[in-house]
């Protein structure tokens, strides 16, 4: 006799667990402690299994009859209702594992030992304020690229273009993990190119070729402290980061060779660079090593005598000297880059030697010494054209020679 609704609400539990039956081996299971499950009773290939359908009341005995006949179904066609029940389980388990953001962590975790601090910071922020909230729970092998875009062009409306363009640029680091390992099988993101505004790049304000002489002339008289004017002088010279400036240290200058080791750690991509030291340089490092060559970095602070130079000292020196608005130290970047351009160096040279991120990782795992002998004439060059546009001399040809 079939079961009732009214039969299984009023089922009590027993000693020992018992069974009351409904038909096609669907059965209500009453245990000691009061609980009620669900179970039917099938063969498949001779041998007789019982399956779960779940608990009472949370299924109902016309839910518990639905999951019979579902069953049944795939009994005639030839599987087992219980092990593609473990499938599914399995495959639960395994998309709750594969979410975008257990794998984006993931991802993030392995490539961290490769960044600075800083960019290891900034780019989980991102990742958390922009694409967890929307795509984090998603199985990642199941983002659409429509979907994708969906996420991404909220952060383009709000008219952070850049950072959209950055997190589309990690998304696409990500996915490539997922394949990489297993738990995806295409990138999206390179479906998308060219589908996100660009952003405006604003150029770091900086010295045009026939402004340096007169820069050049004025830091001569400059009033400041002496450490200020030298490191104004060194990151013309070797035209680094602002950042990579303050925080050089004694240990990593190699007077011998005539270089500056920037370590791995310290340099925005996270690969060690070199920089040489033209003759000009290694003349201010002499002077400066007079001065602090007891303390750790070459650039100390003068009020932490354990701490490098404040971040603003380039700057706010700029400003004294009626620079404001005309030049930052990030600027003496692209005034090098200008001019060496213009002055017939090879491109290639002149991006290695400013350390700009090489988009093949392998590539760039080797290139830190790449053109090196080039780049030691370059950086001796750049010197002698600075010497010469300070005394108002002509720099003709290319390679500047001067005239």
């Amino acid at each position: 006799m079939s079961l009732t609704d009214v039969k299984v609400r009023n089922a009590k539990p027993q000693a020992k667990p018992y069974k009351l039956a409904d038909g096609d081996g669907l059965y209500l299971l009453v245990k000691p402690n009061a609980g009620k499950y669900w179970r039917l009773k099938y063969r498949f290939t001779g041998k007789e299994k019982v399956l779960a359908l779940g608990v009472y009341p949370d299924v109902s005995l016309a839910d518990a009859r639905d999951g019979c006949a579902q069953a049944r179904k795939t009994l005639a066609a030839g599987k087992d209702p219980g092990e593609l029940k473990k499938e599914k389980k399995r495959l639960a388990v395994l998309n709750s594992e594969n979410t975008y953001e257990a794998i984006a962590r993931e991802w993030h975790e392995k490539r961290k030992h490769t960044w600075t601090p800083g960019y290891t910071v900034s780019a989980l922020k991102r990742l958390e304020h922009h694409m967890f909230p929307k795509l984090g729970s998603r199985p990642i092998a199941d983002i659409s690229a429509p979907e994708l875009l969906s996420v991404v062009r909220i952060v383009e409306k709000s008219g952070a273009l850049d950072m959209a363009q950055r997190v589309m640029q990690l998304t696409g680091q990500i996915f490539g993990y997922a394949i990489a390992t297993g738990r995806a099988e295409r990138n999206p993101v390179n479906d998308l190119r060219g589908a996100l505004k660009p952003p405006v790049r604003k150029h770091m304000a900086h010295f045009k070729e026939n402004e340096l002489p007169a820069y050049l002339q004025k830091l001569e008289t400059f009033s400041g402290r002496l450490q200020t004017k030298l490191a104004l002088k060194f990151i013309l010279l070797t035209f680094v980061r602002t950042g990579e400036l303050r925080k050089a240290e004694w240990s990593e200058i190699n007077f011998d060779k005539a270089e500056w080791r920037i370590p791995a750690e310290k340099m925005k991509m996270g690969t060690m660079h070199i920089v040489p030291l033209a003759a000009q340089t290694i003349e201010i490092l002499r002077e400066l090593q007079k001065h602090t060559g007891n303390r750790q970095y070459v650039f100390p602070n003068q009020h932490k005598p354990m701490g490098c130079m404040s971040e603003n000292t380039i700057l706010y020196a700029l400003y004294d000297m009626g620079y404001r608005f005309q030049a930052t130290g990030h600027g003496f970047r692209a005034t090098a880059s200008t001019i060496l351009n213009e002055h017939g160096f090879a491109p290639d040279v002149i991006e290695r030697q400013l350390a700009h991120a090489e988009r093949n990782e392998v590539r760039a795992a080797y290139n830190h010494a790449q053109h090196l002998p080039e780049r030691r004439r370059m950086m001796s060059w750049w010197a002698d054209y600075l010497d010469a546009a300070r005394d108002g001399k002509v720099i003709a040809g290319n390679f500047g020679k001067v005239a």
